[in-house]
């Protein structure tokens, strides 16, 4: 049983090149930025190109809004056997890569077969960002400001949500109210509006791409690798020569008698990893079934169950957008000195209550501004708690020897939840009703803050290889 453990944090001490650590966080984090844009764009251009493609069925429509996450789950479970062999650095230049040609193959689909084919393709780098640029961040920051920095990839997330959503209602803002589906089927909006939305990721793809030459390769990975002589070099830069001494003796201690050349999956079921394998996985399911994605990915749906038409709909969803980032910078601000535990159990405690709330008001025919006031207090809630701090754990629980592996599990776990929530919502909203299916989510989230206040240790301030010796070993 894992309870919450509470120990000293790290007494490795040093002056931090705080600016170059920085730097190579937020080049590594343009990964979450990528993702959080590639994820929320089919939002806002769904409005379009449904009519285009001309979906009607809630299968066609839950299959357009979920297909991308069986790219993200392949890309997740290739994302730790492979940067494992070959380095972290290498596979997030190549998710990159495919960030900006599957932009452009959506923006370019003639079908929707096609469309749905490039979409697939462009799951995969979501998935490699999604387990990558967390992991990335981790092995390379300092324990006193980890959390930090690993949040650092939630705020690009967002940055790349915000972006995604104001370009939506920047590109959609002249479509006349209450326009017909025939007129936005043949109109600009239908036939060339959504290409854009898609089309324009393909520009902070490549500036990530040419990035990522430029900033170093994981010093954990290098260690563990056998390159230690590149570790310590890469370490000095960070923290000082007493620092890269004190941090690859950790390492090397953490891997000892350890066959870090080859890691099995079989490896994980150890008694000693299952434990932290079940936390790493539940905490993963658990921030995708806490419901929140239903919101930014049916937004139009949800806004217009609350009574708001189509002109108001972008321009709430680019609302939405706003608070999840204002909210994100709280997190960033407080991750380190709150600690995880905390903001995670705020943050299940929260949704149960405003979830409540929502699925009442659309029992009882609550619509306006009430309703996107509980949609604004839900994504606050979750930007600062559940969203970024879910990441840093993940990126924190597992030992050095298994880590690409590990998270390899824990986010294909994610997006297998989260393809079942994206995929199901019609379904339920049909069955349950929209109060229902709320209701439902608020009941996961309870479930999950018991999960949490028993099951969940408390990680900040430690080193990686603390971490590892006190729930592994």
């Amino acid at each position: 049983m894992i309870t919450a453990i509470q120990t000293e944090p790290s007494t490795v001490k040093a002056d931090f090149n705080v600016g170059y650590v920085w730097l190579i966080s937020i080049v590594a984090a343009m990964g979450g930025l990528l993702f959080g844009w590639d994820w929320v764009v089919i939002g806002g251009a769904k409005l379009f190109f449904q009519r285009y493609f001309q979906l009607t069925t809630e299968t066609q429509i839950g299959w357009a809004n979920s297909c991308a996450l069986i790219g993200c789950l392949a890309g997740a479970l290739v994302a730790g056997g492979l940067s494992d062999k070959y380095g972290r650095k290498r596979l997030l230049i190549v998710a990159a890569l495919i960030f900006a040609v599957t932009s452009l193959g959506n923006a370019l689909a003639g079908s929707f077969m096609v469309f749905i084919a490039w979409r697939i393709f462009g799951g995969v780098a979501i998935g490699l960002a999604s387990s990558l640029s967390p992991m990335y961040i981790a092995e390379v920051a300092p324990a006193q400001i980890r959390g930090r920095l690993v949040a650092i990839n939630q705020l690009t997330v967002v940055i790349g949500i915000l972006l995604a959503q104001y370009i939506n209602w920047f590109i959609g803002r002249g479509l006349p109210a209450g326009a017909s589906d025939d007129f936005i089927r043949n109109s600009w909006f239908g036939q060339q509006g959504w290409r854009w939305m898609f089309g324009l990721t393909a520009a902070p793809a490549l500036l990530f791409f040419i990035g990522m030459f430029f900033v170093p390769e994981s010093p954990r990975w290098l260690a563990k690798s056998g390159r230690t002589g590149e570790a310590r070099g890469i370490l000095q830069d960070i923290g000082g020569e007493s620092y890269a001494h004190a941090a690859v003796k950790e390492i090397e201690s953490s891997v000892a008698s350890e066959d870090t050349k080859r890691v099995r999956f079989a490896d994980l079921l150890e008694p000693g990893m299952r434990k932290v394998i079940v936390l790493g996985v539940v905490l993963a399911v658990f921030q995708q079934w806490c419901g929140i994605n239903v919101i930014f990915n049916y937004a139009p749906e949800i806004f217009h169950k609350a009574g708001y038409d189509i002109s108001n709909v972008l321009k709430n969803i680019a609302w939405t957008g706003s608070v999840n980032l204002a909210f994100t910078l709280v997190a960033l601000g407080v991750v380190d000195r709150a600690g995880r535990r905390p903001l995670m159990l705020f943050g299940s405690a929260a949704l149960a209550v405003i979830y409540t709330a929502m699925g009442f008001c659309y029992f009882t025919g609550v619509q306006g501004l009430p309703m996107l006031l509980l949609v604004l207090a839900a994504i606050g809630c979750y930007a600062m708690s559940l969203a970024p701090v879910t990441w840093v754990v993940i990126s924190e629980l597992f030992p050095n020897r298994i880590r690409g592996a590990a998270i390899a599990v824990a986010v294909s776990s994610l997006w297998i939840a989260c393809f079942l929530l994206i995929f199901t919502f019609p379904w339920l909203n049909a069955k349950l009703g929209s109060s229902g299916t709320f209701w439902l989510y608020g009941a996961i989230c309870a479930a999950g803050f018991v999960f949490v206040f028993f099951k969940l240790p408390e990680t900040k301030g430690k080193t990686l290889e603390q971490i590892e010796r006190e729930l592994v070993d």
